[in-house]
């Protein structure tokens, strides 16, 4: 009897997951990843560091080629291979290669094909417009900053992609634009943290203009790229990346006729199965629930990607694993400033159904003597529960490390008169006495008690 084939569709964080815990788990299935692009594995999150030079070599960011997974993983990964139909009925993929299209069986399936730009541009296509999202396009953009050496540069997109990407052409010393089309960077962000990054970004000199949505792009004959935010507003520029967030790919999916869920990615279970049996969903592509919220959410990030792939592929040979859900826990640097969030804010929680209530609080990441950098927390609460909600951190050092403590308090659902208890670790070089998630919540504490 021959050996069972699971088809991966997609390679990298989520792929590559659920293929190598399918063959950590059965060592006799035939396990084939099909990539469509030149590159299986690689640091996808380093992407804007290649662009800035930071990272110097692109092989630091290589993980395993396909040789490697071939030979020491006993996983067949076919690179340039572009699944283009699902025929559940005959449990095919027709897989198109160069010129031709073949059809390749499998006995389970899963799903991991990512993200794409979430808004198109019209002249997106114009020579010198790139994307950071895939490694293909981080190289070409490398490559043409080193060639060309442009002066100018415009960020179309100011979440945080677009502000890494922002910070890596300053680091190669453009003069950079940043053009966001709603009213604040970092959507998903309180003001008065988005405050701060505003304020460090104007530190770097990169110019940031906000309600400036880009209708299209033009080549002018000089080779330069003219931008039209509106009737009036144009822009020029010699290298544009745009970073307008990402959208599931789910079209592949649903042609095939499997579940799109409310946020438009994949809807599978808690064990990554979308609604056709055997065939499982992982990453980029599909919607996860928020533990917070109870409802549907998606937020790409490598991550989730990487634990839901290994559920996935554990599920797919044999297993019985599942991924409970996510808090949307994300950090970013945006020159020296750590900023992080997770769980709600406040208008979130507002649109969720909360009652929320919220302080903002300044203090030190460690104490004054030992060099304690400025530290702004906000922390979101739910006034008829106690329930914390949601938290997020600015500072130049000790923001990343706190945001994990208010992950770990939203999945445990602590209310506030637990969370203000936490036994947190305290010595001069890392913190104030009173920690400052701990000051934050006693404020909100007393805000909520005031309230009521």
């Amino acid at each position: 009897m021959p050996a069972e084939r699971l088809v991966v569709i997609g390679g990298v964080a989520a792929g590559l997951s659920a293929a190598s815990r399918a063959r950590a788990l059965n060592p006799q299935m035939e396990i084939v990843v099909l990539e469509k692009g030149d590159y299986v594995s690689y640091g996808a999150c380093g992407l804007t560091y290649l662009v800035s030079g930071v990272v110097a070599d692109p092989a630091a960011l290589f993980v395993y080629s396909p040789e490697y997974l071939r030979d020491k993983r006993g996983l067949y990964v076919f690179t340039r291979h572009e699944a283009v139909e699902i025929v559940p009925g005959k449990k095919q993929v027709q897989v198109r290669r160069g010129q031709e299209v073949v059809a390749m069986n499998y006995d389970k399936l899963v799903l991991a094909t990512g993200g794409a730009p979430a808004e198109s541009v019209e002249g997106a296509d114009a020579a010198g417009v790139f994307t950071c999202n895939d490694l293909a396009g981080a190289l070409a953009l490398r490559a043409f900053l080193k060639e060309r050496r442009p002066q100018r540069g415009v960020v179309i997109g100011g979440g945080y992609i677009g502000l890494e990407a922002a910070e890596a052409l300053r680091h190669r010393k453009l003069d950079v634009t940043v053009l966001e089309r709603s009213t604040s960077l970092l959507e998903d962000f309180e003001p008065e943290i988005g405050q701060w990054v505003s304020e460090r970004l104007a530190q770097h000199q990169v110019r940031v203009e906000l309600g400036a949505p880009v209708r299209h792009i033009d080549s002018a004959p000089d080779g330069s790229l003219i931008i039209s935010c509106g009737e009036k507003s144009v822009l020029a520029a010699d290298v544009i990346i745009l970073a307008t967030g990402l959208a599931p790919r789910s079209a592949l999916a649903a042609t095939a006729g499997i579940e799109l869920g409310a946020t438009g990615a994949i809807r599978t279970d808690l064990r990554q199965q979308t609604s056709l049996h055997g065939v499982y969903a992982a990453g980029d592509c599909v919607e996860t629930l928020h533990l917070v919220t109870g409802g549907p959410v998606y937020v790409p990030l490598g991550t989730t990607a990487n634990k839901q792939g290994r559920v996935a592929g554990e599920n797919a040979a044999g297993g019985n694993a599942t991924f409970p859900g996510i808090v949307g826990t994300l950090v970013t640097k945006v020159f020296e400033l750590e900023v992080g969030r997770t769980g709600l804010t406040w208008a979130g929680a507002r649109a969720a159904g909360f009652q929320p209530e919220q302080v903002t609080v300044d203090s030190r990441s460690r104490a004054r003597y030992m060099g304690g950098r400025p530290l702004r927390v906000s922390l979101v609460a739910d006034r008829s529960s106690g329930r914390l909600l949601g938290g997020q951190l600015a500072s130049e050092e000790g923001a990343a490390r706190r945001v994990d403590v208010l992950a770990a308090a939203l999945s445990a659902r602590m209310t506030l008169a637990e969370f203000v208890h936490l036994d947190l670790g305290y010595a001069p070089p890392f913190g104030p006495v009173y920690d400052p998630l701990l000051i934050a919540a006693w404020q909100l504490l007393k805000k909520i008690g005031r309230r009521r």
